[in-house]
């Protein structure tokens, strides 16, 4: 996790916050993916594929609306639980 900037670490602390936050933008979630070493890949429609540190996932981008809504911000912290990611 020393790859992070501040920005990443702000999102990562914005994914972990308590109560759980309706306006993280997917955008940021995919860069704070790739600042830990993820690999990103496209999948079909809105698909994302990612792996992470022997941990693959399956999102999808929220559209029209840019934000991460609650139910994938929970599969969000629950990947990166599984990856070994703890807010910093």
């Amino acid at each position: 996790m020393k790859n992070l900037n501040k920005k990443h670490k702000k999102i990562l602390a914005e994914i972990f916050f308590e109560p759980m936050k309706s306006n993280v933008l997917w955008s940021d979630i995919e860069k704070l993916f790739i600042a830990l070493g993820a690999e990103i890949s496209e999948g079909r429609g809105s698909r994302v594929r990612c792996f992470l540190n022997g941990v693959r996932a399956v999102f999808h981008r929220p559209h029209p609306q840019k934000e991460t809504d609650k139910g994938a911000l929970k599969s969000v912290r629950k990947f990166l639980n599984q990856a070994g990611v703890k807010n910093a």
